[in-house]
Parts: structure tokens; sequence; C-alpha cells
């Protein structure tokens, strides 16, 4: 390419527009930086050294000095709600909500924060006022999840049933099976009460919800039992193995009872010792044990036990073999296995729990609610051993 001479009085603009612009933004942003109050510079010191509390202080009186900070207000308001300081946090989420020169956006955030300190202190009236008033905001969807929350606190199942319908609108995602709990819920309300024929209206709703509803169709076979309708009652729990079979256990030692009151416990015997054989579990195992201890003798109930050993070895069914065999030795053997019996079963207490997969926690029955993290059907119905895991207590 021929040199071109004007090519010399662009070069040097050039690089007196780049030297203008460094110098402008110098200068804005050391006007800037001597407009932050000194406590500014105090709390990002404090932050530094791990002083969280002196850091917070300090960010305080940048607040008081200088109102515009409202990013700050909001950063301060969140975490005196995440240190349990809900009063503070109200403080400063209400001073934004009654700030006159606030935009919408920045106002409909702030109104979402006090939202969720309402619902940190434990006022839900005013909690609900607010994130229904959210509904139709860019904060509608966390709205409905904090509402959702809220009103499984309060047992407000009718209400929760709602906004889960709502919420998978909003999300894309399916809620059936907490709304099939919702309504288990409202159907154990109305048994206590005395009002069957509500509680099984809840209960078909439960399955039309969600079909997979193992508790509905438990509760339903509860609820024939207790009308006198035995052979219902069996039909209705045998769903569950289309359902889920791993939820049999749960229902075993009931269907086994409705047999017996039939006069056909060995059909239930029967039909129980063919769903272990599809469906290991130590609870549905030792329900079987019970029956052919009772009508078969130490003897078989003991093979039943070895089989099962030898098909799925745990320790839980060690445990189970040394209990059979202690029935059918005589009284010089005993000693020795009762000594091995304790041991194990000392071994054994841990991988006897039932698990919580959302939050981890262990307890000995089984739950549809998880007690510490209110998950809903976060337990298999099987013990820990049974699904691989130790736990340690």
């Amino acid at each position: 390419m021929e040199f071109q001479f004007w090519m010399l009085i662009i070069f040097p603009v050039f690089f007196g527009m780049g030297w203008l612009a460094a110098r402008v933004d110098t200068k804005k942003l050391l006007s800037e930086s001597n407009a932050l109050p000194q406590s500014y510079f105090q709390g990002l010191n404090f932050l530094l050294n791990e002083q969280q509390d002196k850091a917070i202080e300090a960010f305080i009186e940048v607040v008081k000095v200088d109102p515009q900070t409202v990013e700050l207000h909001f950063a301060l308001g969140s975490l005196f709600r995440r240190r349990g300081e809900v009063d503070r946090a109200l403080r400063m989420h209400h001073n934004l909500v009654d700030r006159a020169d606030l935009d919408d956006e920045k106002r409909q955030q702030a109104i979402f924060e006090l939202a969720q300190d309402y619902l940190k202190a434990g006022i839900l009236d005013r909690a609900e006022s607010l994130f229904r008033e959210l509904e139709k905001s860019p904060y509608g969807k966390p709205s409905l999840e904090f509402l959702l929350e809220l009103f499984q606190k309060e047992h407000d199942w009718l209400k929760a049933i709602g906004v889960a319908q709502r919420l998978a609108v909003v999300s894309g995602q399916s809620y059936s099976k907490q709304t099939s709990f919702f309504y288990c819920e409202l159907a154990a309300e109305k048994i206590a009460a005395g009002n069957v024929v509500a509680a099984r209206e809840h209960l078909q709703q439960a399955l039309q919800a969600y079909p997979q509803a193992v508790r509905a169709t438990m509760m339903l076979g509860d609820l024939l039992v207790n009308e006198g309708q035995l052979e219902a009652a069996i039909t209705t729990w045998k769903n569950i193995e289309t359902q889920n079979p791993q939820y049999l256990p749960l229902v075993a030692e009931s269907m086994l009872n409705a047999y017996r009151s039939l006069n056909r416990e060995l059909d239930g015997m029967v039909l129980l010792r063919d769903y272990l054989s599809k469906y290991h579990s130590i609870d549905l195992m030792n329900v079987v044990f019970d029956g052919v201890l009772k009508n078969e003798g130490p003897a078989a109930a003991y093979q039943l036990v070895l089989d099962e050993l030898e098909r799925n070895p745990t320790l839980l069914g060690l445990d189970k073999l040394l209990e059979a065999r202690l029935l059918e030795v005589t009284i010089d053997k005993r000693a020795d296995i009762e000594l091995v019996k304790n041991l194990v079963h000392k071994r054994t207490r841990n991988l006897a729990m039932h698990h919580c997969a959302n939050c981890g926690f262990n307890a000995r029955i089984f739950y549809w609610h998880c007690p510490a993290c209110q998950a809903w059907d976060s337990y298999s119905p099987l013990r820990s051993e049974e699904i691989g895991m130790t736990i340690t207590l």
C-alpha cells in the first residue's frame, strides 16, 4: 500500500483522544471516590480483615450519611435477615418501601425483601399480603414459592393446592406429587373430625392429581378396614404393587391382619411370600417371618431367613437369622448365639434407619413429611443398609 502523508496527522489525533479519555475517566473515578463517606472505606477494611460486625456498623453509618445508597440498603437488609436480626432487616426494607424517589423495579424488590422479613419473623398474614401483591410482577414465581411454604406452615392445605396449581402454570413444572400430599393432609383432618365421606373424596382427588400416590392408596385401604370392608381394603392395597412396590412393606402387616380377620391367613401368607420373592425388604421379611413362625414353627422361620440371607446378604438379615436360631436351639447352646446376636444387633442399629434424601435426617420410623427439612416423600421405605448407606450416629 502506498504511504499517504495524511496518515501522519491521524496517528497523533487518535493518541490525543485516548489520552483525554483516560484523563476524564481518572478524574471521574477520583471524584466518585472522594464523594464516598469515609465509613464506606472503613467498612471495606473491616470486611477484608474478617471483622464482620464492625463492617456492618460502618456500612450503617454510610447509609445514615448518604440515604441514596439503595443497593447498600438491600445488601444490609438481606444480611440482617440471614443473621436472624429480623427487626433490623424490617426497618431497613421499610425505609426503602417508604421512599418516594424509588422506581417501580426497586420498589418491587424492596417489597419482596420485606415480605421475606415478615415470613422469617413469623408474621404470616403480612407476608402473605405482600407476596400476593407481587404475583403479577417479575417476582411472581418466587413469591408463589414462598406462599407455598407459608401455607404449609399454616397447614392451610386448600390454599397450598391453589398456589401449587398456579406455580405449575407459571413455571411449567409439575407439582402433582406435592398436591397429592396436600389432599392427603386434608383427608387426615377430615378423618380426625369423623367426616369419612369428605376424607374419601380428598383421597380420590389425591389419586387424580398423582396416580402413583401410595399414601392415598394406603389411607383408602385403612378407611375400608374401619368400615369392615376387608376384601375391598386388600384389593386397594394390592394396587401399591403397580404404583411403587417398594412401599408394600408399609401395608404388609395390615394386609395379613385383614386376611386373618377373613379366616384366610394362609392366602395372605402366600401373597406376602410372593411379594418377598420379588421385592426384597427387611420389614417385609419380618412380617412374613412372624407369620411363618406362628403357622409352621421355628425351623421353617429359620429356613425362610436363611434363604433370604443367601439371596440378599445383609447384617440386618443376619441379625434376624440369629434371632430365628435362638428359637430352636437347646439351652446349653443359647449363650454363644446370644453373645453373637447382641454384637451384631449393636452393629445393625444404625443400619436400620430411614434416611431423608433431601437433608440427611435419619429416623427409626418412616415419614411422609420430613420433620427436619419439611420435604415431602424424601424418605425411602427401605432401611439404610438396603439402599447401600452406612449411617453413623
